[in-house]
C-alpha cells in the first residue's frame, strides 16, 4: 500500500473525481484519497466491487470478502470506475 501521493499530487484533490456520478450495476475499484480522511478499512483498499446504490453523497459498494458478500458506503472520490473484468 503506497503511503505517500506523488510530489506533483500531493494536497491536490480532483473536484471532477470528487462529484463524479455512479450508476446502479457498475464496477468500480476502491484507492483510497490520501488528501481526503478515510472511514472505510483499510483492508478494502484495492479490492473491486459493484455498485448497489446511493445513500447521501456515498455509494454503497458490493464487495466479496473471501466467501461473504459485504456491502460499504464509500464517498466517490475513493473510487475509480474500471471495465467489466
Amino acid at each position: 500500500m503506497v503511503k505517500r501521493k506523488a510530489i506533483r499530487t500531493r494536497g491536490k484533490v480532483q473536484l471532477s473525481k470528487y462529484f463524479q456520478e455512479l450508476e446502479k450495476g457498475d464496477f468500480v475499484s476502491v484507492t483510497m484519497e490520501r488528501a481526503v480522511r478515510s472511514n472505510f478499512p483499510k483492508r478494502v483498499q484495492g479490492r473491486t466491487g459493484i455498485v448497489e446504490g446511493k445513500r447521501g453523497k456515498a455509494y454503497m459498494i458490493k464487495i466479496k470478502d473471501r466467501d461473504k458478500e459485504k456491502k460499504f458506503l464509500i464517498e466517490p472520490i475513493h473510487l475509480k470506475k474500471i471495465k467489466h473484468p
